[in-house]
Protein backbone atom coordinates (compact mmCIF):
# COMPACT_ATOMS: atom_id res chain seq x y z
CA UNK A 1 0.00 0.00 0.00
CA UNK A 2 0.99 3.40 -0.26
CA UNK A 3 0.57 6.10 2.23
CA UNK A 4 0.96 9.79 1.68
CA UNK A 5 1.66 12.40 4.25
CA UNK A 6 0.37 16.24 4.14
CA UNK A 7 1.94 19.44 5.99
CA UNK A 8 1.87 22.77 5.99
CA UNK A 9 -1.78 24.13 6.48
CA UNK A 10 -2.39 26.67 9.05
CA UNK A 11 -3.92 30.07 9.23
CA UNK A 12 -2.85 33.07 7.58
CA UNK A 13 -3.84 36.91 7.14
CA UNK A 14 -5.08 37.19 3.30
CA UNK A 15 -2.08 38.31 1.17
CA UNK A 16 -0.26 35.95 2.81
CA UNK A 17 1.75 32.86 1.83
CA UNK A 18 2.01 28.84 2.86
CA UNK A 19 3.51 26.14 1.49
CA UNK A 20 2.03 22.55 1.35
CA UNK A 21 3.86 19.29 0.79
CA UNK A 22 2.73 15.81 0.75
CA UNK A 23 5.27 13.14 0.51
CA UNK A 24 4.42 9.14 -0.62
CA UNK A 25 5.82 6.08 0.96
CA UNK A 26 5.21 2.42 0.61
CA UNK A 27 4.91 0.26 -2.46
CA UNK A 28 5.22 2.59 -5.31
CA UNK A 29 6.45 1.34 -8.92
CA UNK A 30 5.91 4.58 -10.17
CA UNK A 31 4.20 7.95 -9.67
CA UNK A 32 1.84 9.17 -12.90
CA UNK A 33 0.63 12.58 -11.76
CA UNK A 34 0.69 14.38 -7.91
CA UNK A 35 -1.62 17.30 -6.91
CA UNK A 36 -4.19 19.16 -4.93
CA UNK A 37 -7.99 19.73 -4.58
CA UNK A 38 -9.50 21.28 -1.96
CA UNK A 39 -12.75 21.12 -0.24
CA UNK A 40 -14.53 24.21 1.40
CA UNK A 41 -17.65 24.11 3.33
CA UNK A 42 -21.05 23.25 1.50
CA UNK A 43 -18.82 22.92 -1.41
CA UNK A 44 -17.38 19.89 -3.60
CA UNK A 45 -14.05 19.04 -3.78
CA UNK A 46 -12.33 21.15 -6.77
CA UNK A 47 -8.66 20.56 -8.47
CA UNK A 48 -6.12 23.45 -7.39
CA UNK A 49 -3.25 22.30 -9.37
CA UNK A 50 -1.46 18.77 -10.55
CA UNK A 51 1.94 18.00 -12.32
CA UNK A 52 2.44 15.19 -14.14
CA UNK A 53 5.73 12.61 -14.54
CA UNK A 54 6.64 14.55 -17.26
CA UNK A 55 6.38 17.95 -15.39
CA UNK A 56 3.53 19.31 -17.11
CA UNK A 57 1.38 21.48 -14.76
CA UNK A 58 -2.62 22.22 -14.89
CA UNK A 59 -3.95 24.53 -12.22
CA UNK A 60 -7.63 25.77 -11.65
CA UNK A 61 -8.36 29.13 -13.11
CA UNK A 62 -8.81 30.82 -9.59
CA UNK A 63 -5.06 30.06 -8.51
CA UNK A 64 -2.86 30.84 -11.81
CA UNK A 65 -0.53 33.09 -10.98
CA UNK A 66 -0.80 32.62 -7.51
CA UNK A 67 -0.27 29.12 -7.19
CA UNK A 68 2.97 27.02 -7.68
CA UNK A 69 2.52 23.22 -7.82
CA UNK A 70 5.83 21.42 -8.31
CA UNK A 71 7.21 17.53 -7.52
CA UNK A 72 10.79 16.40 -6.01
CA UNK A 73 10.43 12.86 -7.86
CA UNK A 74 13.66 11.93 -5.89
CA UNK A 75 11.51 12.37 -2.72
CA UNK A 76 8.32 11.33 -4.08
CA UNK A 77 7.10 14.64 -2.84
CA UNK A 78 4.13 17.76 -4.66
CA UNK A 79 4.82 20.94 -3.05
CA UNK A 80 1.71 23.61 -3.36
CA UNK A 81 3.30 27.05 -3.30
CA UNK A 82 0.52 29.77 -2.59
CA UNK A 83 0.61 33.40 -2.29
CA UNK A 84 -1.40 35.81 -2.04
CA UNK A 85 -4.07 34.32 -0.19
CA UNK A 86 -7.99 35.12 -0.38
CA UNK A 87 -10.29 33.87 2.37
CA UNK A 88 -11.86 32.34 -0.65
CA UNK A 89 -8.73 29.89 -1.02
CA UNK A 90 -9.72 29.01 2.98
CA UNK A 91 -10.66 25.03 2.46
CA UNK A 92 -8.87 21.50 3.26
CA UNK A 93 -7.08 20.84 0.90
CA UNK A 94 -5.93 16.81 0.06
CA UNK A 95 -2.96 15.22 -1.78
CA UNK A 96 -4.01 13.45 -4.78
CA UNK A 97 -1.60 10.30 -6.14
CA UNK A 98 -1.80 8.48 -8.89
CA UNK A 99 0.70 5.62 -8.65
CA UNK A 100 1.69 3.17 -11.49
CA UNK A 101 1.75 -0.96 -10.37
CA UNK A 102 4.56 -2.95 -12.26
CA UNK A 103 2.10 -3.88 -14.63
CA UNK A 104 0.82 -0.32 -15.77
CA UNK A 105 -2.32 -0.18 -13.35
CA UNK A 106 -2.74 3.22 -11.82
CA UNK A 107 -4.44 3.29 -8.57
CA UNK A 108 -5.51 6.48 -6.40
CA UNK A 109 -4.89 7.52 -3.30
CA UNK A 110 -5.66 10.42 -1.46
CA UNK A 111 -4.16 12.37 1.61
CA UNK A 112 -6.09 12.83 4.70
CA UNK A 113 -6.42 16.43 3.89
CA UNK A 114 -5.01 19.92 5.52
CA UNK A 115 -6.71 22.55 6.65
CA UNK A 116 -5.71 26.38 5.07
CA UNK A 117 -7.67 29.51 6.66
CA UNK A 118 -7.38 32.49 5.05
CA UNK A 119 -8.49 35.46 7.36
CA UNK A 120 -9.51 38.92 6.04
Amino acid sequence: QVQLVESGGGLVQAGGSLRLSCTASGRIFSIKAMGWYRQAPGKQRELVATVISGGSTNYAGSVKGRFNVSRDNAKNTVYLQMTSLKPEDTAVYYCRVVVLTATQFEVLYWGQGTQVTVSS
